[in-house]
């Protein structure tokens, strides 16, 4: 449309989920489309197409398209009338900035990250050391030579996607590309997070000190999101030599080798001839989930299955041979061997509680504990990562609030996040898949949170 002044036919305000039109509301899964053929409807009986200006409460963006008795929509430019002009919504794909516009700054702009905000895609070129910033005293004495000030050829192209979920995604599959929301763009860091491939093996320890924390239940989660998104060879470790039941809250190989098993295979499986196929022998595969776990024999008595450091060093040595990951679900006594050997050697702390008074008390004793040691004890804790999960249906919002508020004013961890109530959780196995949206999302960004500390 030429940019004359436009008149605005319809105002569409979406609010997450939920669309109106001035008393018309729609909701549900097919609320866009049937936005939309509500819309077409009207031009189809006034015989041309209405203009419509599309309002995001959740950021305040608006966008302006016109859709015509046929259903087709087109993006709108101009002033309208009685408002300052809105922007093009085509201005989500933007137009590269090539590196002669960008080598007219003196110093160029730093790399913007894909999942940052922002919705035209920038090239920008690299920095040379010699020309980052320095003092003005030495810049005028010692002027950079021409090969010093040139710029790279090479360049970082940094295109940001767009959206695919709610109003503007919808709008995107309509042809009017858009830019993603804040929600998506969280959501796409949060999987770039959990995607990750780190140098090294990274070993994350799960523990509460009182039983029922949900330390299991975090460890199988977190294993599914970790390993679904960064395939990384994963392995869930029972350390626990009081009735662990992460071997019962998994799927079961076709046999039923516990790490009791491993333990006189640990010189073969640490020499040269060893392959990681071999570790089929004593492992669980979880099928769906794609990681491994390593169960304790919970039907024996804890003396049977209790062993020290080293014997955890030799078991922890193995794992991190074949596995990029190793998630260790941890018993719930703090002074055992077993439970210091493996926060020894664990990269990443994880502190599970549900909301009930008693374990969180548990959750920020465990944290204030390991601070007052120092040292790396300290820095596990400060770095924690804390999972609040509501246990039962009838847990009020406000209390799930509260809880999270104590921990956080308390400085207790770096992160703390809340796991709502999902019956599926309290599934023997854990089918992760028929969790509702809301608690796997909420899982992809307790795991992204874990992953910052790797």
């Amino acid at each position: 449309m030429p940019n004359s002044t436009v008149h605005v036919d319809y105002t569409l305000v979406a609010d997450q989920g939920a669309l109106t039109i001035g008393d018309v509301a729609f909701t549900g899964d097919t609320a866009y489309p049937d936005a939309m053929d509500w819309l077409r409807d009207v031009a189809a009986q006034l015989g041309n197409a209405v203009v419509v200006r599309s309002h995001d409460r959740g950021t305040g963006q608006d966008t302006l398209f016109s859709i015509d008795g046929h259903g087709a929509i087109a993006p709108v430019t101009g002033p309208v009338e009685g408002s300052s002009t809105v922007p093009s919504p085509w201005e989500a794909s933007g137009t590269t900035t090539t590196t002669a516009a960008a080598a007219a700054a003196s110093v160029p702009a730093a790399p913007q990250s894909p999942l940052a905000g922002g919705t035209a895609p920038v090239v920008v070129p690299a920095v040379p050391a010699s020309v980052q910033a320095v003092p003005a005293t030495a810049t005028a004495d010692v002027p950079p030579t021409r090969r010093e000030a040139r710029q790279s050829f090479l360049t970082q192209e940094q295109v940001e996607e767009p959206a695919t979920t709610g109003f503007r995604g919808f709008l995107t599959r309509a042809g009017i590309r858009m830019a993603p929301s804040a929600a998506e763009r969280r959501h796409r860091e949060q999987v770039h997070l959990v995607s990750q491939h780190h140098v090294g093996p990274r070993t994350i320890m799960l523990a509460n000190g009182k039983g029922g924390a949900g330390k299991t239940l975090a460890t199988v989660c977190l294993s599914t999101v970790l390993t679904r998104h960064s395939g990384a060879a994963t392995v869930a470790w029972d350390n626990n030599q009081t009735r662990g039941t992460l071997g019962w809250s998994t799927e079961a190989a076709r046999h039923d080798a516990s790490v009791l098993d491993l333990l006189p295979e640990i010189d073969r499986l640490l020499g040269t001839e060893a392959r990681s196929a071999d570790m089929a022998e004593y492992v669980h595969h979880q099928t769906r989930d794609r990681y491994d776990v390593l169960k304790s024999k919970p039907d024996i008595l804890a003396a049977e299955q209790r062993f020290g450091a080293e014997t955890v060093d030799r078991v922890h040595k193995v794992l991190t041979k074949f596995y990029r990951l190793v998630l260790i679900d941890s018993g719930n006594d703090e002074t055992d061997p077993m439970w210091l050997a493996g926060l020894d050697r664990t990269d990443q702390l994880v502190v599970p509680t549900t909301t009930d008074d008693k374990w969180c008390e548990s959750a920020a004793l465990l944290l204030e504990q390991l601070v007052n040691a120092g040292g790396r004890y300290r820095e596990l804790a400060e770095n924690a990562v804390v999972i609040v999960g509501v246990e039962t249906s009838d847990v009020k919002p406000e209390k799930v609030t509260e809880q999270v508020r104590r921990f956080k004013d308390a400085g207790l961890g770096r992160d703390v996040l809340t796991i709502p109530y999902d019956a599926g959780l309290k599934a023997r196995i854990i089918n992760f898949d028929a969790l509702q949206e809301s608690t796997k999302l909420a899982w992809l960004a307790a795991g992204a949170a874990v992953a910052k500390g790797l």
